[in-house]
């Protein structure tokens, strides 16, 4: 434990899970979708429904879809903000299953066309989970670079995936395996100690049986829309 494990991180509040959590999983899941926004579904569970509108949850998720992180101090603003850069936001609710109280589901489109949904969990501490990237789960933080490798479960895939993050000297930090059923769909989560280079992500969307590759960067900003 580190003295950020017991004051807290440096935040606008008033509740680092409902306020800062709630902008960190909105600015990951801006760089997961990797340009910008221009509509977002915001479909709100549990705590994040009930008690969301006193702690700013619903200003935070916005804020961070905008680029701003959790110590930013336009967080507040952040509906206004939205309307300037022509950002459609839509609020709802939704009850989602086996995930943590304070979870949102984010249904975006950006503005070249790209979609994504996703489930995530603020855990406490501006923590957070990401649960599920479109339907398959996940299971990150967004504390290092991570690959998402949608595919279909064939034999080699893995092979192929760990045998390129070696040979660009990539160090595997963890890695989790998913699958819908046998020989359907599939999913690899690796949080990585290096960056992956641009260039091998696109080869790997190349590759035959890969549906889907989303990558979640720690270098730079999200690229404000603001």
């Amino acid at each position: 434990m580190n003295i950020f494990d017991i004051i807290g991180p440096v935040m606008v509040g008033p509740s680092s899970s409902h306020t800062a959590g709630a902008a960190k999983i909105g600015y990951v899941s801006r760089k997961l979708l990797s340009e910008d926004i221009a509509k977002a579904e915001i479909l709100l569970h549990g705590s994040f429904l009930a008690t969301g509108k006193g702690h700013g949850t619903q200003y935070a998720l916005v804020a961070g879809l905008l680029g701003l992180k959790e110590d930013d101090s336009r967080i507040p603003e952040s509906f206004e903000l939205a309307k300037k850069a022509g950002v459609e936001i839509r609020f709802g609710k939704v009850n989602l299953k086996n995930v943590h109280p304070n979870s949102v589901q984010l249904n975006l489109t950006g503005k070249n066309g790209r979609h994504l949904e996703i489930i995530a969990e603020s855990v406490g501490g501006s923590v957070i989970n990401i649960a599920s990237i479109d339907g398959l789960s996940a299971n990150f933080s967004g504390d290092n670079p991570t690959l998402i490798v949608h595919n279909k479960d064939q034999p080699g895939h893995v092979a192929e995936v760990t045998s390129m993050l070696a040979h660009k000297s990539v160090n595997i930090a963890s890695m989790q395996l998913y699958r819908a059923h046998r020989g359907g769909d599939a999913v690899m989560v690796l949080e990585c100690d290096q960056e992956i280079p641009q260039e091998s992500i696109k080869w790997l969307t190349k590759l035959e049986g890969v549906v889907k590759v989303t990558y979640y960067s720690c270098v730079g900003v999200a690229g404000e829309q603001v």
